[in-house]
């Protein structure tokens, strides 16, 4: 028998979340890597179909630090890639969810509960983790450029801070919506062993 055949029979609990989280990090690794192969193109195209614009709401100017800089929801300043980085962004969350969803639904959580009602779950906490997280880099990037932080070294704690944020978020969603039982107040899981 194998340590992890040995490891689930002894820790069933321990197993499924070591084996749950492992293929979420994976998968949502494979997602990220898939967006950023289309944010290599994607804000090029959308500057030939938009134009160079700024695009923010609520597009509150302030001072951080003695930098001035646009807060923003929803958008990015022109300075952080306009409406066509924004479409690009966007675009490459919703089709990245479109492969993660059912990666995560079917394979890392082998879920079975209502699908309407898990999208909407699953789409609601992605579109409130994606506002928070545009929020921090609309504050974030402005500020490290002017005090002179590398490129590399903004994008690397960006890609950390926002990728670790989400997962984390994403997961405790998803491990909710993809339980058994979700959206079913008389299940029981003596009721799921028997099946």
């Amino acid at each position: 028998m194998s340590f992890m055949s040995s490891f689930a029979e002894k820790h069933p609990k321990a197993a499924q979340w070591i084996r749950e989280g492992g293929l979420f990090v994976l998968f949502s690794y494979v997602v990220t890597f898939i967006k950023y192969l289309l944010l290599t193109f994607l804000p090029a195209l959308f500057v030939s179909i938009v134009g160079d614009v700024e695009w923010t709401w609520p597009g509150i100017q302030i001072e951080v630090l003695g930098v001035p800089l646009t807060l923003a929801i929803i958008g990015n300043s022109l300075a952080d890639g306009g409406l066509a980085f924004t479409l690009a962004n966007y675009t490459t969350i919703l089709l990245g969810e479109c492969i993660n969803f059912p990666l995560q639904r079917n394979v890392t959580f082998r879920s079975h509960g209502p699908v309407l009602p898990q999208i909407l779950c699953h789409l609601a906490g992605t579109i409130a983790v994606m506002l928070v997280m545009n929020l921090f880099t609309c504050i974030w990037n402005p500020v490290t450029a002017a005090l002179g932080v590398p490129d590399a070294v903004r994008n690397i704690v960006t890609t950390i801070v926002t990728g670790g944020v989400a997962m984390v978020i994403i997961f405790a969603i998803d491990k909710t919506i993809f339980a058994p039982g979700f959206m079913n107040p008389g299940y029981v899981e003596e009721e799921a062993k028997a099946e």
